[in-house]
């Protein structure tokens, strides 16, 4: 626990220092909160910003931020240090984990703070913000083990990225890719938001996200084995 909380610390004060880690973090929730005060029309759906910003923060920032740092630690031999310094893979891991996961809650709070729900509403909200974002770390976390650089990280996890932040937004003005959106996890995110006043999960969205985080597991456990963080 001591060497997960100093990694913790440690990547909270290299992310005020690096300016692209951090736009990651308050650029959706910034846009949320302007977006929604500022463009009001009759036939919009209520909230239509906020569940748009909110499912594309979820497949945009965990993703891109956690791949970027794991690679960076990497590239720059930083991680090495840390092995060498007796801190494990697993406890790494869940250091800057648990930070990225805490930084996109705190944005998560404020797009649920945009939609003025109610408790039981903003609860539910939270709580889908909170496993739509351990999904996309699992991804980013892959993407981050498996490059062996910065650079290779973010081509690699930009078009992923893509994929999960903008395809639920596609799939509102298309249905043929509404329907190719259905297997992914930010798709049924994004429809569990737009009924957050009176959410009734069902197999298919509950589904969905609970086999997509077992592939991402099943994945990562592979990836991790496989490149071995050093």
């Amino acid at each position: 626990m001591n060497n997960i909380a100093a990694i913790f610390k440690k990547q909270l004060k290299d992310t005020l220092r690096n300016k692209t880690v951090l736009i990651q973090f308050v650029m959706f929730p910034i846009m949320t909160l302007i977006m929604n005060n500022a463009i009001k029309m009759q036939e919009m759906p209520e909230n239509f910003f906020v569940n748009l910003f909110a499912t594309m923060y979820i497949g945009m920032a965990p993703l891109t931020s956690i791949a970027s740092i794991i690679s960076e630690e990497k590239e720059k031999n930083t991680l090495r240090v840390l092995i060498m310094s007796n801190v494990k893979p697993y406890e790494f891991l869940l250091g800057i984990g648990s930070y990225v996961w805490f930084a996109c809650m705190l944005g998560g709070i404020v797009i649920c703070t945009a939609g003025g729900y109610n408790l039981q509403a903003g609860i539910a909200f939270m709580c889908i913000m909170a496993i739509g974002i351990l999904t996309s770390l699992l991804i980013g976390a892959i993407i981050g083990i498996w490059s062996k650089t910065q650079m290779m990280a973010t081509s690699i996890a930009v078009p992923v990225m893509v994929v999960f932040a903008f395809v639920p937004m596609l799939s509102l003005f298309n249905s043929t890719i509404e329907k190719i959106a259905r297997v992914i996890y930010s798709e049924q995110i994004s429809r569990m938001f737009s009924q957050i006043n009176s959410l009734q999960l069902n197999v298919g969205n509950v589904g969905v996200i609970v086999m997509n985080i077992f592939i991402a597991a099943v994945i990562f456990i592979i990836i991790f084995k496989k490149c071995k963080l050093s």
